[in-house]
C-alpha cells in the first residue's frame, strides 16, 4: 500500500511511517463502478473511506426536488468517518462519480488498533475531533446564511 496517500489524508497527517504502516494494515481496497452506491443515507455505518482513484459524490435526496450534491470528493479525501465514531446511520449517500478505488477502514479493526497503540489513538482521535468541529462550524454558517435568506 502507498503510505504517501494515507499521509496526505487530513485525518492521518503527522503520523509517523510506523504508525502509517500499522494503519495500512487495517485498510481494505474496494473498487466501485461509476454510478454505484458506496453507501446510502439511513443505512447503518461501520466503515470510513479514503478515495484512492476516481471521485465520489456525497449527496442527499430532497423530497420533491431530487438529489442535492453536497460535495465531489477526489483522491486523498476521506468520508464516512462518523461511522467509526458512533454506531449511527449514514447521513448522506456516497456514489461513485466515476470508476473509483477506495480504501475502507472498518470501525472494529480501527478500534482494535487504537486500543493497542495509545499514541496513535491520541493523534487520530484528536485530529478527528478537530475535523468534525470544523464541519459543524461550516454547517452552522450555512444554517445562518439559510435563515438570513429565508427572511426575504
Amino acid at each position: 500500500m502507498n503510505l504517501d496517500l494515507l499521509a496526505r489524508v487530513p485525518l492521518f497527517e503527522g503520523l509517523s511511517q510506523i504508525q502509517l504502516k500499522k494503519l495500512a494494515g487495517v485498510c481494505e481496497t474496494e473498487r466501485v463502478k461509476k454510478g454505484a452506491f458506496v453507501f446510502r443515507e439511513g443505512e447503518p455505518g461501520a466503515s470510513m473511506y479514503v478515495v484512492v482513484e476516481g471521485k465520489v459524490r456525497i449527496s442527499r435526496q430532497v423530497p420533491g426536488m431530487g438529489e442535492e450534491a453536497l460535495a465531489i470528493l477526489e483522491p486523498g479525501a476521506m468520508f464516512g468517518e462518523m461511522a467509526v465514531v458512533e454506531e449511527g446511520v449514514r447521513s448522506a449517500d456516497a456514489i461513485a462519480h466515476e470508476e473509483t478505488l477506495l480504501l475502507r477502514i472498518g470501525r472494529d479493526p480501527l478500534d482494535q488498533l487504537l486500543f493497542t497503540d495509545k499514541e496513535l489513538a491520541y493523534a487520530v482521535l484528536w485530529t478527528l475531533v478537530r475535523t468534525l468541529s470544523a464541519r459543524l462550524r461550516d454547517t452552522n454558517e450555512k444554517m445562518k446564511a439559510f435563515f438570513a435568506m429565508s427572511k426575504f
